[in-house]
C-alpha cells in the first residue's frame, strides 16, 4: 500500500523528469534561435492572457452558480455592454498585437535575409565578411562543402562563433530538412533547388544537428555533429583538413551519394570546384546535361519561335513551324 502523501506527489515525478530535459529550443546560442525562442515566449504570454482568465472564470462561474448556492436570479437578463467589450475587445487586441509581431518577425527573420548583428548589443562591423557553407543532404547523412577553404566534410559541421554564416542547401534524391536547434529554425532542403540560411552561433560548445523531415529508411540516424570554435580554432582546423589527402571529385561524390546509414565522420582536404553547383543542377555524372544549361537553351528556342511567329504576320513561316515542333515536346515534359 503506498502512504496517501506519496500518492499525492506522484503527479509531481513528470515534472522531475522534465527538469532533465534539454531544452536547447528555449536556451539556444545563436542569434537567430534566440530570437525565435523570444517570440514563442511571447506568443505564449499573450494567449495566456486569455486562456488563464477564462480557466478561473469558468471554475468561479460554476463555483458561484451552483445549485443551493443563493445566487442572485435573473431570468430576463440578455446583455451587458460591459462584458460584450471585455468578451470581444481583450481578443481582438491580443490578435492584432500577434499579427504585428508575426509581420515583423516574419521580415526580419527571413533566412535569406543577410544579419544586421551578432547579437542583440554587437551589430555586425562592415568588413566582415560570411561564412559560406554549402550544404547537401544526401540518404543519410550530411555533407559540408567550404568553398572558399575548398575542403569538405561529411557528418560534421565546424564554425567559428561571431561570424556570419551563410548556408547554401540542397538534396540529393528526396526532400530533407536542415535542422541546428541552437543556431536556428528548420529550412527545406529539397533536389533541384537551391535555398539558403543566415546565422551566426555566440558560444563556443559542441552541439547537434538533425534533419527533421521523414526521407527513408535511414531518416532516425540522419544526425550531424556540430562543434562552434573561437576563430584561431576555425583556422588551425581547416590547417588539419588540407593535409587531409582525400579528394571529393564527382566521381567520389557519386560513390557517397548512394544510400548508407550510421555514416562515420569523414574529411576531404581538396573538393572539385564547382560540384555543389552540378549537385543543385542534376548534372554530376558525366555526360549529363545540367538543368540550368538545359531550361537557357529552351528559353533561348523559345524565343526564336516567338520572334519568327511576329515576322510572319500573315502565317506561320516553315521555319516557324520546324522549331515548334523541336519545342513541343519540351514544352510537354516540363509541365
Amino acid at each position: 500500500m503506498i502512504p496517501k502523501i506519496v500518492r499525492r506527489g506522484l503527479p509531481l515525478l513528470s515534472l522531475a523528469a522534465l527538469a532533465g530535459c534539454n531544452t536547447v529550443v528555449m536556451n539556444p546560442t545563436g542569434d537567430i534561435a534566440k530570437q525565435q525562442a523570444d517570440l514563442i515566449t511571447i506568443s505564449v504570454v499573450l494567449m495566456l492572457l486569455i486562456i488563464v482568465p477564462v480557466m478561473i472564470l469558468t471554475v468561479l462561474f460554476a463555483w458561484r452558480y451552483r445549485k443551493n448556492a443563493n445566487a442572485k436570479y435573473e431570468p430576463d437578463w440578455d446583455h451587458s455592454t460591459k462584458l460584450e467589450l471585455i468578451i470581444w475587445g481583450a481578443p481582438l487586441l491580443i490578435i492584432i498585437v500577434l499579427g504585428l509581431i508575426t509581420w515583423v518577425s516574419t521580415h526580419k527573420l527571413d533566412p535569406y535575409r543577410p544579419l544586421e548583428r551578432l547579437d542583440e548589443h554587437r551589430p555586425i562591423p562592415a568588413s566582415t565578411k560570411p561564412l559560406e557553407v554549402q550544404v547537401v543532404a544526401l540518404d543519410w547523412k550530411w555533407l559540408f562543402i567550404y568553398p572558399e577553404q575548398g575542403i569538405a566534410s561529411v557528418n560534421q559541421l565546424v564554425t567559428p562563433i561571431d561570424t556570419p554564416i551563410r548556408f547554401k542547401m540542397t538534396a540529393s534524391t528526396v526532400m530533407n530538412t536542415f535542422y541546428i536547434p541552437t543556431l536556428a529554425g528548420m529550412i527545406y532542403t529539397m533536389p533541384g533547388m537551391q535555398t539558403e540560411l543566415n546565422a551566426v552561433l555566440n558560444k563556443t560548445g559542441d552541439y547537434h544537428g538533425l534533419s527533421a523531415n521523414f526521407s527513408g529508411d535511414g531518416f532516425s540516424h540522419m544526425k550531424f555533429a556540430y562543434k562552434g570554435v573561437t576563430n584561431e580554432e576555425f583556422n588551425t582546423w581547416v590547417q588539419e583538413m588540407k593535409a587531409n589527402p582525400a579528394v571529393l571529385d564527382r566521381a567520389d561524390y557519386l560513390v557517397l551519394e548512394k544510400p548508407t546509414a550510421k555514416e562515420a565522420v569523414r574529411h576531404y582536404g581538396q573538393v572539385e570546384p564547382a560540384l555543389f553547383n552540378r549537385v543543385v543542377n542534376r548534372c554530376v555524372a558525366e555526360g549529363t546535361m545540367c538543368m540550368n544549361q538545359q531550361m537557357h537553351e529552351d528559353d533561348k528556342r523559345n524565343q526564336m519561335a516567338a520572334a519568327i511567329r511576329q515576322q510572319s504576320k500573315g502565317g506561320k513561316s516553315q521555319l516557324a513551324e520546324a522549331l515548334e515542333m523541336c519545342v513541343a515536346p519540351i514544352n510537354t515534359l516540363m509541365k
